[in-house]
């Protein structure tokens, strides 16, 4: 995928004025981030995201008001501020409205006490179009978040259903994305070059109309393609092989 080129515009929505003024004063002494809007809650920051159009939102989950789990579904869905990608910070790296957010269309997330390098990074590279999380990461959380919510009852239906236009080949991809592998991990596994595996995840990204890999182990929980615990198959073997 594209990132944006020259400079990065980011919007920053916390309820604590101390937090906003952190991070406007760290992104701003980087010569290619521009800190172009605050929100004191969701309701501005949607409102601001479409003012603004930044290409990143740092967005707090819990604010008064609409909190940032509805305004980042709000943001993502909108046609209007399209490209604006948006990364959720939490205190807590468990936080229950994490995977919420993710789900809602976010491409990360920061934990507040982010070291102020780090969340440097964090803005370009989501800017530049990648996700925040190394997918195993991405997979382990989702994993812990499902894991606390399971019930005795019987397993529930998917709650999304894959199209019948991917290939057989992207459906195993895929379940290798969620099962955290990267693409050169992927590509040794099923024998294919790294270069074909990359042009699969794309065309399974536009086909699931997915924002980046993040939003690809979401919907592989979703249509159970994938379950907590599930094994992917042993290394260096490909499933079914």
């Amino acid at each position: 995928m594209s990132g944006v080129t020259g400079h990065i515009s980011v919007l920053v929505a916390d309820d604590h004025s101390l937090v906003r003024a952190g991070f406007r004063s760290i992104l701003g002494d980087e010569d290619d981030i521009d800190v172009v809007g605050e929100a004191r809650d969701g309701a501005e920051a949607v409102e601001a995201a479409v003012r603004h159009r930044p290409d990143v939102v740092l967005m707090d989950i819990r604010m008064p008001g609409m909190d940032g789990l509805e305004a980042t579904r709000r943001i993502t869905a909108d046609t209007r501020p399209r490209g604006t990608r948006v990364i959720v910070l939490t205190t807590f790296d468990l936080d229950e409205y994490v995977f919420g957010a993710l789900k809602a269309g976010a491409s990360g997330f920061l934990l507040k006490g982010v070291e102020p390098q780090a969340l440097i990074d964090a803005v370009r590279t989501v800017a530049g179009g990648d996700a925040l999380l190394e997918p195993g990461v991405t997979r382990r959380l989702i994993e812990a978040y499902v894991k606390a919510q399971q019930t005795p009852s019987p397993p529930a239906a998917a709650d999304f259903a894959l199209p019948s236009s991917l290939t057989a080949r992207e459906v195993e991809i895929l379940r290798l994305i969620a099962a955290g592998l990267t693409n050169g991990e992927i590509a040794e596994r099923l024998f294919i070059s790294p270069l074909t595996c990359k042009s699969h995840v794309s065309r399974i990204l536009t086909k699931l109309e997915a924002r980046d890999r993040i939003q690809l182990v979401v919907l592989a929980y979703e249509s159970r393609l994938i379950v907590p615990g599930q094994a992917s198959g042993p290394p260096g073997v490909a499933p079914g092989s």
